[in-house]
């Protein structure tokens, strides 16, 4: 094949038999193996792998460079001997790691039957372990003529080579988990991370940037997409920056690595995950499985619909796509073939990547069956949930998709937790000051009975967040009431229109000392319900600093300073940063407030714990409309708690719940209405003694007391 063939469609085979092909063949070039899918280096040669059910003929391309305007050599691969069943399989000799490649799929041309084939397209390999891309990639529609010299190309890896120095998942329980959601090159692009210019916005500059994740006190970091993904995949003069159009589920994205090489993010990857670990931080992926970057009808061909479109896309009667993922696509993800390729990318992230969870991008889609409808028992999700080389991962579902199915607290299997979304909203909602939220506020506090309570799962079952990467900041959540998406180029049509925010009195920056004031507090509260709720709690990147985007709610499309971190506000914003930290630091290691033994948790006292509501008055919550706080007290061996929830616009003087036998009175942890670093204490020593037999809690601020067991009550507990 040339730049400048097209498919002879004259007198196209049937899919099922046909003519062998003639073409590039000596003796040397042999079928080779066909029980693994990919390119599998063979010692002197490599062996290669594709399914393609319905292709009449299949060329394996080899390049010697990536943007090669023709194959080096074409290898045409024959239907009787490097075919069995749905497989097509040759083995090269003299080929080696680095080795750039790509199929050609010759077959019939019938949209309306779902097949697709144009032997003039370069196709990915879809178990391809790297992708290479041209300096002079662009993306060309569908039906255009395919030209190798612009298109991306897959790259021959041999994982076994890389020194792992002992490393293997770190396999953390969910209880002592604090997610942070961060985009693999914004968090270190900004010339403000201090980061060298080779490395900024790379898997090695990141590297740098751990010592700053290990202060803070995450676990686990959760990279949003890094799976080879189209830049291209955006309105024109826009780019797809977040990543979420893939056109791999193997290859780490080659543009974050730090060093040129065709497979260097593979290793750099690698030494990132490495470095988290020895930190011990877990590595979570946002996973995309429910669509690809090849879009509907009118996008571009990179490899799965080139090769079995019927099969790796939801179609319609008329071979149209059903778009359940509101990007022109879904994946087919229970059709059997699929649900390999989805379960071996997974374990091979696993296996070779050492990657210690996923959270699965509209993870819903995932139970849909080939006519698009909702399956009560998803044979993927069951692979996924019931896989020996997963049972250590994490796996986390956005339980809901772009077609209307909203699946939080019902998403199958037992081991999956979910996005939360009705946490994010009722904790908005309330903390904002609408009507009739406090009973909401009540069970999200809690962990979401109402909404886990009937399955037989763990408090971490629901994953707790106030923001993530799609929709407003933690800064602008407080700072804006409508979204200002203008620098999108779409007129401020994008981005979700219902945000549940407010602006504090001023749209935007402000110089009003009482709005920032307000803002700053509103900040700490929701940054405090978060981290004390119970369940597994995640922070978006840079939240903890005030992180802007100058309204922007849908920032998908910027590779510049409105998604990037600015590490100048480490030190503006360092009260902030201190109280992020003392926070978490409560809630891991409430033992040293509370001189509990070592290790225990806040959830490790909520599980032994006697919880009361309370309004103002101890016993007494108002769960009225027009209620705007509650009070929980929280009563264990160990000591108490009494946690102050004020959303009301005015200060409020709650009563103090008596502490029980043997308990010291109450001490203030927190207080978001006052300043660094009078906001959070970090030990039972630095926490305020509070006098008489009530507290007043500032208008809209959250507040938590402690009460501890006197030393000789604490002896005598523990020697029982």
């Amino acid at each position: 094949m040339t730049a400048t063939q097209t498919p002879d469609r004259s007198t196209e085979p049937d899919p099922a038999g046909g003519p062998a092909r003639a073409g590039d063949r000596t003796d040397l070039v042999t079928p080779g193996a066909f029980d693994t899918l990919g390119a599998t280096p063979t010692g002197d040669g490599v062996t290669f792998c594709v399914y393609s059910r319905r292709a009449a003929g299949l060329d394996l391309l080899l390049f010697d460079r990536v943007d090669d305007a023709a194959p080096a050599r074409v290898v045409h691969l024959d239907r009787a001997t490097d075919r069995t069943a749905d497989y097509w399989h040759v083995r090269v000799p003299s080929l080696a790691p680095g080795q750039l490649y790509a199929f050609a799929a010759d077959g019939p041309w019938s949209p309306h039957d779902g097949l697709r084939f144009d032997a003039s397209q370069v196709l990915l390999d879809p178990y391809g372990r790297a992708v290479a891309t041209p300096v002079g990639y662009r993306r060309l529609p569908a039906g255009a003529q395919g030209d190798p010299a612009i298109a991306m190309k897959s790259v021959v890896v041999d994982p076994s080579t890389y020194d792992w120095e002992g490393d293997r998942p770190l396999g953390h329980s969910w209880r002592p988990t604090i997610v942070y959601e961060t985009h693999l090159r914004g968090f270190t692009a900004d010339p403000s991370s201090g980061v060298a210019p080779e490395r900024r916005g790379t898997y090695l500059g990141f590297i740098e940037k751990i010592p700053y994740l290990v202060d803070l006190g995450i676990t686990a970091v959760e990279l949003l997409p890094i799976f080879a993904f189209d830049r291209l995949a955006a309105p024109p003069g826009r780019i797809n920056y977040w990543g979420y159009q893939p056109v791999s589920f193997f290859a780490p994205h080659q543009e974050y690595a730090s060093r040129s090489g065709l497979t260097t993010a593979v290793d750099e990857f690698r030494d990132l995950v490495k470095a988290l670990h020895r930190a011990g931080i877990e590595v979570i992926l946002d996973v995309v499985y429910n669509h690809t970057a090849e879009i509907g009808a009118d996008g571009p061909t990179f490899g799965f619909r080139g090769l079995a479109n019927d099969d790796y896309y939801l179609l319609d009667e008329t071979g149209d796509y059903l778009d359940f993922s509101g990007t022109g696509n879904t994946f087919n993800a229970n059709r059997p073939i699929v649900r390999r390729l989805i379960v071996d990318s997974l374990r091979y992230w696993v296996e070779e990547m050492h990657v210690d969870g996923f959270r699965f991008d509209l993870a819903a889609v995932l139970s849909r069956d080939e006519t698009g409808q909702p399956m009560a028992d998803p044979p993927l999700l069951w692979d996924i949930e019931t896989d020996p080389v997963l049972a250590g991962t994490k796996l986390i579902a956005e339980a809901w998709d772009a077609g209307g199915l909203y699946q939080v607290g019902s998403f199958v299997g037992e081991r999956w937790v979910e996005w939360n979304g009705r946490f994010r909203d009722d904790v908005r909602s309330f903390v904002k000051g609408d009507r009739a939220t406090v009973p909401a506020l009540m069970q999200r506090v809690l962990g979401s009975p109402d909404i886990y309570g009937h399955k037989r799962r763990e408090p971490q079952a629901s994953v707790n967040f106030v923001t993530c990467h799609d929709g407003f900041t933690l800064n602008d959540l407080v700072s804006y009431d409508a979204k200002h998406n203008e620098s999108n180029g779409e007129d401020n049509r994008d981005g979700n229109d219902q945000n549940l925010s407010w602006n504090c009195g001023v749209e935007g920056p402000t110089d009003d000392p009482a709005v920032n004031a307000l803002r700053a507090r509103q900040v700490r509260n929701l940054l405090a319900i978060d981290l004390l709720s119970v369940g597994a709690p995640m922070l978006l990147m840079g939240d903890e600093v005030r992180r802007t985007q100058d309204g922007n709610n849908n920032a998908y499309g910027h590779d510049d300073a409105i998604s990037w971190f600015d590490w100048s506000a480490v030190e503006r914003e360092a009260g902030l940063l201190r109280f992020t930290a003392g926070l978490i630091q409560f809630r891991r290691r409430v033992d040293t407030l509370l001189d509990l033994p070592d290790d225990v948790r806040l959830l490790d006292l909520l599980e032994e714990a006697r919880i009361e509501w309370n309004g103002v008055h101890v016993g007494e919550p108002d769960l009225g409309d027009d209620s705007h706080s509650v009070s929980l007290t929280l009563r264990a061996d160990a000591g108490a708690l009494q946690v102050i929830f004020n959303a009301y616009w005015e200060p409020l003087a709650f009563d103090l719940a008596m502490p029980d036998v043997d308990v010291l009175g109450w001490r203030r942890v927190v207080d978001t209405s006052l300043a660094s670093p009078d906001d959070v204490a970090f030990d039972w020593d630095s926490a305020a003694e509070v006098a008489g037999t009530n507290y007043v809690a500032a208008a809209r601020s959250v507040v938590v007391l402690a009460a501890r067991r006197s030393p000789d009550a604490s002896s005598r507990r523990r020697t029982k």
